[in-house]
């Protein structure tokens, strides 16, 4: 049997869903707007007459883009260290996290304290250079994964998350015999597959997205990111493109075919696209995990 709903939640429901609707145009109109401007014939995408609808049809500039000279191996280091450094800040986190939920960890407000300060004190750039440099950190692979593999923030998360959790599931596995590397691997980790599918979130786009660290440690091509490759083409849009017109033979065959703005616009896309395929999977556990995680009690 169905229950009609009052006037008021009607309208309130419409209200609602029409606000959030216009938002969730507003989110997906610059990255439509994107797509359908590298799909598009670049003489009207270089005039500015591609507005909503998509003309002249073609995935060129995809296939030109993909031929710039070591995208693939930047393509590699990209995919490498979103996949270790996720895995390794996840796994790191959710361990500290654990252990400083413990009363009996010696110095346990000391060490939360010491490692939360961290996230309102920084030494500055000039520093953290040496530091790296005197840790070896140079040209090497390392440098994309340990200085992010403990993340206060998330720390923080996982603690507020695992105080929620009934102390009763510990108690009862520790009078089994469980130590704690047994209890947290087989009970806390379960238990807490939102927050940490919250913060694998956060790892991943923050270690897709960065290229500041290949910038300043990194002079060997070989370990170059994905978005310090494509960020360098970005800034070298209309140098490629005069050298198409000058017709001159370069070893970048995108510059034979592609505008400076489109250009811009196909690495900007195929830098954002597979973030964009990550959040649709992750949303749940996102929203989960965030709501749990921030209230206590």
């Amino acid at each position: 049997m169905s229950i009609k709903k009052p006037e008021e939640d009607l309208i309130f429901d419409i209200v609602n869903y029409t606000i959030f609707g216009v938002f969730t145009l507003l989110c997906i109109l610059p990255f439509y707007y994107l797509f359908i401007n590298t799909i598009s014939d670049n003489d009207l995408v270089k005039r500015g007459l591609i507005k909503l609808i998509p003309r002249g049809f073609h995935l060129n500039n995809y296939v030109q883009v993909f031929k710039l000279r070591g995208l693939g191996q930047a393509a590699l280091i990209s995919v490498s260290r979103t996949v270790g450094g996720t895995g390794l800040t996840v796994l790191a986190s959710a361990f500290v996290g654990y252990l400083v939920t413990k009363n009996d960890l010696w110095g346990r407000k000391f060490w939360y304290r010491y490692i939360i300060i961290t996230m309102y004190f920084s030494a500055g750039l000039v520093p953290w250079y040496m530091n790296m440099v005197l840790l070896r950190l140079t040209n090497n692979f390392l440098a994309y994964i340990l200085p992010g593999m403990v993340a206060p923030f998330s720390i923080i998360l996982v603690k507020t998350y695992i105080e929620s959790i009934p102390p009763s599931l510990e108690e009862s596995a520790s009078i089994d015999g469980a130590g704690v590397l047994t209890i947290f691997a087989k009970i806390m980790l379960p238990l807490t597959k939102p927050i940490l599918a919250t913060i694998a979130i956060f790892a991943a786009v923050g270690h897709w997205n960065s290229f500041m660290d290949t910038l300043f440690l990194m002079t060997d091509e070989k370990l170059f990111s994905l978005q310090f490759v494509l960020w360098r083409y970005l800034n070298e849009a209309n140098y490629l493109a005069s050298i198409m017109r000058s017709g001159t033979t370069v070893a970048v065959d995108a510059a034979q075919v592609l505008t400076p703005r489109t250009i811009q616009m196909t690495i900007s896309m195929v830098v954002v696209f597979p973030i964009l395929c990550t959040y649709p999977f992750m949303q749940r556990f996102f929203i989960k995990g965030i709501m749990v995680g921030a209230i206590k009690g």
